[in-house]
């Protein structure tokens, strides 16, 4: 696995040729327990580096169409999952715990709900008041920008605004680790707001 902004944040990654970017999952150390955000299939070397640092404890599930190899780190590392309570009636595994605004599945890591997306109450999460990691709906197509999922895929294009802005009310952000496309990893907040400003 990556090296991240912090010693205690990884990722391992899986480049998508249909829409030309990388796919990330990200793992955050914990000694009470490690959280995993989104798991791609994971490769031998990822995986025996994974079980050096602790395995898993809990994966969490950003929406449905992030569930990508829960499973089999369920399987491998006798993991909990928890996913957005928005879809708790469709959602296509069983979940320990359904997240939604404000709930911390861990200390340090606050749950945010995003509207307007592919699915409803997509999840987000802010790391210790620095670190937003996201799902489908912010994405980074372009290095050192972020923009939204394409406007065909949103169901509701002013909800995924009005979401991306209510971000801004932490101000500390500083990170945005994405599931798809490039990361930013300084100047987080300012690259929320050039988002919102169309630049």
């Amino acid at each position: 696995m990556k090296a991240l902004h912090r010693k205690d944040l990884h990722s391992w990654s899986q480049f998508n040729e249909a829409r030309n970017l990388d796919f990330h999952s990200v793992a955050w150390v914990r000694p009470e327990g490690n959280v995993v955000f989104d798991p791609l299939p994971l490769s031998a070397h990822d995986a025996e580096h994974l079980r050096s640092l602790g395995g898993v404890a809990w994966v969490v599930i950003t929406n449905s169409e992030h569930v990508r190899a829960t499973r089999e780190l369920v399987a491998a590392f006798g993991a909990k999952v928890a996913g957005p309570r928005a879809e708790a009636d469709t959602f296509p595994l069983r979940c320990e715990r359904w997240l939604a605004e404000g709930e911390q599945l861990v200390p340090g890591l606050v749950t945010l709900e995003l509207h307007g997306s592919k699915t409803p109450g997509e999840l987000a999460f802010i790391l210790e008041d620095t670190t937003l990691v996201t799902g489908d709906l912010i994405r980074g197509h372009q290095g050192g920008r972020l923009n939204l999922l394409p406007e065909a895929k949103l169901k509701d294009a002013a909800q995924a605004r009005a979401s991306v802005r209510g971000l801004l009310a932490w101000p500390r952000i500083d990170a945005v680790l994405v599931g798809d496309g490039w990361p930013v990893f300084r100047g987080g907040r300012a690259a929320l707001e050039e988002l919102l400003e169309g630049r």
